[in-house]
Order: structure tokens, then sequence, then C-alpha cells
């Protein structure tokens, strides 16, 4: 499944590269406003930090909500009290869009992150041109020299690199590469099973210093408390908002529960 998704969306942007070539997206990146500070918008305090989600889709649950209009719902996270909008950009199996991603920057100030199955370096620069302040890299789909250089890329262009990552190996090849942000995804992408504990088995393995963010498996408050406890800096939530019917309400439940 992870090969699949990896390889539609490369296809994908070979399309966006057809119509708009890597030198008018780099140029666009380069001259876009100046990247929001991730870092700041994360760093560990009294509260756990959310990353709140829009999201249509999933391989793994099918259809969870149309979000005909992704900036109001990108402006209620952040009255809710999200430090971090993540937008889905993958439009085969999750229904997003760069336009999402232009759409949520134009409407909210804290930090944008662009999750999509980032390969290649043109996405990078689509992702900076689009007005994102972090981008996704995830371990299992990367070798090591491609991670390396895409996260490079991430940091020279002024953004942040969330680094996903599902087993130890995995955290130390983050590590490796410099990553400032490690996420651990509860999802494993090859069977799209969750467990819970993964994150409390490897938050030991994130040294103090490098922020770390606890992903999916988040559909009660009691969740966002288990993660909190086991060492979470940050927990990105996806499904439970966008399925709700107040997103504010769901989000501020959730920041009390990691207080």
């Amino acid at each position: 499944m992870l090969a699949e998704l990896v390889a539609g969306a490369v296809a994908d942007a070979a399309e966006r590269r057809a119509a708009h070539p890597l030198a008018e997206v780099e140029s666009a990146a380069l001259s876009a406003s100046a990247p929001r500070d991730a870092l700041a918008a994360l760093a560990p305090g009294d509260e756990v930090r959310i990353i709140a989600e829009v999201k249509r889709a999933s391989p793994s649950r099918g259809p969870l909500a149309e979000i005909a209009d992704p900036a109001a719902l990108a402006v209620s996270y952040e009255h809710g009290g999200a430090s971090v909008i993540s937008v889905l950009t993958e439009g085969r199996r999750f229904g997003g869009s760069l336009d999402d991603l232009r759409e949520v920057r134009r409407a909210v100030g804290v930090p944008v992150l662009r999750k999509d199955f980032i390969a290649e370096p043109y996405q990078v620069f689509e992702a900076r041109a689009a007005g994102a302040d972090l981008v996704l890299l995830i371990v299992a789909a990367l070798e090591q020299p491609v991670l390396a250089e895409l996260h490079a890329l991430v940091q020279q262009l002024g953004m942040t690199a969330l680094v996903e990552t599902h087993s130890a190996e995995e955290v130390e090849r983050a590590l490796d590469v410099g990553a400032a942000i490690v996420g651990v995804n509860a999802r494993d992408l090859s069977t799209f099973e969750l467990d819970r504990d993964l994150f409390g088995t490897l938050a030991d393995r994130i040294p103090a210093g490098v922020i770390r963010v606890a992903e999916s498996a988040v559909l009660e408050p009691e969740d966002v408390t288990h993660y909190r406890r086991a060492g979470a800096d940050a927990v990105l939530i996806g499904e439970a908002l966008v399925r709700g019917d107040d997103p504010v309400a769901t989000l501020e439940s959730f920041l009390a529960a990691g207080s």
C-alpha cells in the first residue's frame, strides 16, 4: 500500500510538472513569503501541542468528511487552539490537493504542514510555493540518501520536516539526517494496523531537544492523555476532528486532556 501511494503521488507530481516545470515552481518557492516558525509553535510546554488535520478520506477508513471549505475548517482549528494545521494534499486516496493547502495558508496564522507522500525535490518546491511551513517525510518510503537530500532541501527553503517513523531503526534514520521533529505513527503503512502503544516504546529513543509527535489512533481525549504520559510533545489528530460536529469543542477537550 505504501509503495502504491508513493508511486501515485510521484505520477501526479509528474503531471503537474508537465504543466509547471521545475524552474517555474522553484522560482515561486524562492519568492514566497518566509515560512512560519514550526519549531516555536510545537515547542514543549505545559500543554500538549496539537497538529489538527484537514482530511477528507483515507485508504483504511474510506470517506471521512466532505470538507467543502478547508479554509473555514482550518480557522476553526486555529480558534480551538491548534498549534499547526496539517493539510492532506494527496488526491487519489485522501481527496486532497495543493489548492486546499493554498486556501488554508491564506486563512490561518499558525504554521501549515503539507502531508503527502513526498519522494522527490519537485514536491518540496511545490510545498513551499503553496505556502507550506512544514513538510512530511516518511522514512519507510525513502532510501536513506533520498531522505537526507529531501530533508536538507526542506531546511534550505526555510521549512521544517516532520520526519515520520514506525520502528526503532527508522527513528535512528530520522536522527541521522538531523530531524528536529520526529513523529511516530501508530498506523503501520504496510498493513494499516494500529498500535497505540508503539509511541511509548520508541519515545525514549528520541533525545531531548527533538520534538516528539504521536500520530494516529486518537479518537478520544483519553488517547491524548495516553500519548502525553508516554512523552509526546505534540499529537496529530485528523479523523476525530473531521467527523465531529464541533471541532473547536473537540480540540479544547483534547488540549485539556493533554495538560
